[in-house]
């Protein structure tokens, strides 16, 4: 059945998308919404600088 092998009930690439789209702040930083936080390990994800 590996057609299923990624078939959850969510995509997971555009579920992050609508996140990212949804949270992103004016410095580019993501902040985590309430309830993914604990999966997330972070209230916020930042860019790194170069």
């Amino acid at each position: 059945f590996v057609h299923t092998l990624n078939g959850s009930g969510l995509a997971i690439g555009r579920t992050w998308v609508a996140v990212v789209e949804n949270y992103q702040q004016a410095d580019g930083s993501v902040v985590i919404p309430e309830a993914l936080r604990p999966y997330v390990g972070a209230e916020r994800i930042t860019p790194k600088k170069f």
